[in-house]
């Protein structure tokens, strides 16, 4: 199937019981048996598996080109499933710009259990060579990373790990399967904060992982079944409802965000922008291989370099919501420095380039000559003020 086709029919079979076009919603917790251990349906009890679940995660499979797709209740609680598959005293290449709450995830918790967590920025094959050792067990990518939008060439660390005893995942939340797949160009496992994109309508919290092979799938299934991070099939059947138009979302996404770059690329006020669908942008090339399509996520800074601009921006817009989260139909924007990446230690994030005066903006489906309008008459809030 194309990838229209696999998000509306991936994985997917009509309810056999009655024909029902959609999935139900199994609100149940418990499955009767004929005799003890002999299952009606394969389906025992709904922490292991929940024919709601099940659906989506089999559409998750499909999308990602994967064997084994599962869903969690947050996108967090699908980080914590992957790294506890490792083992006191092993080591985790992580790139060094990645989602605040995952940084606090790597070094707040699991260092206490013994991982070691590396941060790097992936440029070249040698940056990576220099630090994986005989130790190191999980390579952690985003990419576009969250939010200064740099790009990994997954390919690149596919290729340098092949035959090593070292695991590549990658969150492709910012992109989605529409946009890159990482399974395809060597990555063994993808996870998504279904919250986003897949679920689109900031009505559910979701996380998702899926694996490049079945046997990988099956120990991260063991993990989910013994930690109980579940989703359940209510919200599983949200972001399954999401998926379902996922295709038509991101092009829209991905067409606004890019009419926003390049108002912004020209605007007097604007310092940096990223986002790679500018030929700007210092990974064009990269972007252009691996993306089929650049997505709604944008960041800039100001000329003035002052936070209190960025705040009195922020303030000001009236069709993009101040808020945290991304990914859905409605356009957002956030103070990443005070918000979503707050959580990173302020040394840390000017080593990174994350500034107070960098705004975020996740760009949704309105119609672009809106969302524009509406930053314009933001900056010129700004222009008064100093006026």
């Amino acid at each position: 199937m194309k990838f229209n086709t696999k998000v509306i029919h991936g994985g997917q079979q009509h309810e056999p019981a009655t024909g029902a076009v959609n999935v139900p919603v199994f609100l149940t917790s418990t499955f009767a048996q004929k005799s003890p251990g002999q299952l009606i349906s394969g389906y025992e009890y709904s922490r292991g598996a929940n024919p709601t679940r099940q659906a989506l995660e089999d559409s998750l499979a499909s999308i990602e080109n994967g064997a084994r797709g599962l869903a969690f209740g947050s996108g967090l609680a699908a980080i914590d499933c992957v790294l506890k598959l490792l083992n006191p005293g092993d080591e985790v290449i992580a790139v060094d710009d990645l989602y605040g709450g995952s940084y606090r995830m790597f070094t707040r918790l699991f260092e206490k259990y013994q991982l070691k967590f590396t941060f790097i920025g992936f440029d070249n094959v040698q940056q990576l060579e220099n630090v994986i050792t005989d130790k190191t067990k999980l390579i952690w990518l985003e990419t576009p990373t969250n939010p200064l939008m740099k790009l990994v060439d997954i390919k690149m660390v596919a290729d340098t790990v092949k035959g090593k005893d070292i695991l590549v995942a990658v969150d492709n939340t910012f992109a989605t399967p529409y946009i890159q797949k990482p399974l395809d160009l060597g990555a063994d496992i993808v996870m998504h904060s279904a919250t986003k994109y897949l679920g689109g309508h900031s009505d559910v919290i979701a996380g998702a992982l899926i694996a490049k092979d079945a046997e990988l799938g099956e120990k991260l299934h063991f993990i989910q079944f013994a930690s109980g991070g579940i989703l359940g099939p209510h919200d599983s059947y949200l972001v399954l409802r999401g998926i379902k138009t996922l295709a038509l979302r991101m092009q829209r996404h991905s067409d606004n965000g890019f009419e926003v770059a390049k108002y912004l690329e020209t605007h007097p006020l604007v310092d940096k922008i990223y986002y790679p669908g500018l030929s700007s942008h210092p990974q064009y090339d990269l972007a252009t291989r691996q993306m089929t399509e650049f997505g709604g996520m944008v960041s800039f800074t100001f000329k003035s370099g002052k936070k209190e601009d960025a705040i009195k921006f922020l303030e000001n817009i009236k069709v993009f919501t101040l808020a945290e989260s991304l990914g859905g139909v409605e356009s957002l924007a956030n103070l990443p420095a005070l918000m979503t990446h707050a959580s990173i230690p302020e040394d840390k994030r000017a080593v990174l380039g994350i500034t107070d005066d960098l705004v975020r903006l996740s760009v949704g489906i309105e119609d672009a000559e809106d969302l524009i309008a509406d930053l314009e008459q933001a900056f010129n809030s700004i222009m008064i003020n100093d006026n």
